[in-house]
């Protein structure tokens, strides 16, 4: 045997030896027990929880809203409004997981005033946070190093001229202050974590998260059950892809007619850039191509914010449906902002937010039933972004302010009582 052939087997050897070794350690460590949601290990069957007090505490209202952005406050003020013109008296409660009402609602956004016209029609009057008139479109389809303009003509969805460039975040918080002048009780911090039914299986409300939960799935000294929070009526306003509105779609069967629902992610900051840059309102930017391939479908946007500090909203629209398993849709908007049309605006700038958020992107043919036995759908929950216009606020609003009306109607019709909500 050669002596490269007997260096080779020995080198073999002391492979497996060393690989040996380790796996023989990993086995001696303990390895701890990492436990998840209830939903994955049941309390039920967990030693750590047979002691815990498990009953929750239970409060009723006429309407409880799951989600503070725009669809379930625009519920929740038409439905005080109406109780005011009626002179009747009800109770709204809304829960909304972010600390802050607003706190979630990725800033930056193109409003249509449609539905707040009709919702709050002094807005101005009362410092709605509409700042920035759009008085100029600019559309472009990009290449590598090129730009070639596309037109924008009245009339076309992406004509934007009327509409309002927002920090959607103040919006929302904003609205917020309005539902609370209005008697809404908003709840925030308070996820929504579990779908309540009555015994005829029709929706009577959620359950709030509970709280004091470690790491390991055990409840610590503090933990504290969520409430009960029941309602005639329960309106779903979770945005894209909610998980209690994911149950219902099941539950009901609300996808029945409708064709799959198709998704997108956005991914979006807000830049401080140098005022001799800055062109508040002039200008609502949007392209298409570079630097995504014919084949995959998305764009950008471009928006000059009007505040003290001269700030821009910038992002990258991305298709979930892309065919290439190596894209990455967060690379792909850092390559955008070095696009030779993009890059000036930002350089010598500063990056001071960023987030990103899911997008339905089905349209019109994808929007599932809406109602069910006690409750119902509204705003991006269900898919009403209108992708020719690349906005939703407005559709939210509306769909939103239109099942307020409804229910209303349920709710103080005595010979209609149990029809609320079906």
């Amino acid at each position: 045997m050669s002596h490269a052939i007997q260096s080779s087997i020995f080198r073999a050897a002391r492979s497996l030896r060393h690989a040996a070794k380790i796996q023989r350690w990993y086995s001696s460590q303990a390895t701890p027990r990492i436990t998840t949601h209830y939903t994955v290990v049941p309390r039920e069957t967990d030693e750590r929880w047979t002691d815990v007090d498990m009953e929750r505490y239970a409060d009723e209202a006429d309407v409880v809203i799951v989600g503070g952005g725009p669809a379930g406050l625009a519920a929740s003020i038409r439905l005080m409004q109406l109780a005011q013109e009626k002179e009747k008296e009800i109770r709204v409660m809304l829960v909304e997981k972010a600390a802050d009402i607003g706190g979630h609602t990725l800033s930056g956004a193109c409003l249509e005033t449609h539905a707040l016209d009709e919702l709050i029609p002094d807005w101005k009057e009362r410092g709605a946070p509409l700042n920035t008139p759009v008085t100029k479109d600019k559309f472009a389809f990009l290449t590598e190093k090129g730009r070639i303009p596309i037109p924008i003509l009245p009339g076309m969805p992406m004509y934007n001229h009327g509409n309002y460039v927002v920090r959607l975040g103040h919006f929302v918080r904003w609205l917020g202050e309005q539902a609370e002048e209005l008697g809404v009780e908003i709840y925030s911090g308070t996820p929504a974590s579990e779908l309540l039914y009555n015994e005829d299986g029709s929706v009577a409300g959620i359950a709030t998260s509970d709280v004091g939960i470690a790491k390991d799935g055990s409840p610590k000294d503090s933990f504290a059950r969520g409430m009960e929070l029941r309602a005639k009526c329960t309106i779903f306003a979770e945005g894209c892809h909610g998980h209690l509105a994911k149950q219902l779609y099941s539950k009901f069967n609300l996808r029945e007619n409708c064709q799959p629902q198709t998704y997108a992610i956005g991914l979006k900051e807000v830049w401080e850039i140098s005022p001799d840059k800055h062109d508040p309102g002039c200008c609502i930017e949007h392209t298409v191509g570079w630097p995504l391939d014919k084949n995959t479908y998305g764009g950008s946007f471009l928006y000059h914010l009007n505040e003290e500090t001269p700030r821009v909203a910038i992002g990258l629209v991305v298709a979930l449906d892309y065919s290439n398993p190596y894209l990455s849709p967060f690379r792909e908007f850092q390559r955008f902002k070095h696009h030779p049309s993009i890059e000036p605006i930002l350089r010598g700038g500063t990056r001071i937010s960023y987030g990103a958020r899911a997008l339905n992107e089905g349209g019109y043919q994808c929007i599932p039933k809406l109602t069910f036995p006690g409750g119902c759908l509204v705003g991006c929950s269900p898919g009403f972004m209108n992708v020719p216009k690349i906005k939703g606020t407005h559709n939210a609003m509306k769909s939103a302010m239109l099942a307020a009306e409804s229910i209303f109607d349920a709710i103080i019709d005595e010979n209609n009582a149990e029809a609320v909500g079906k």
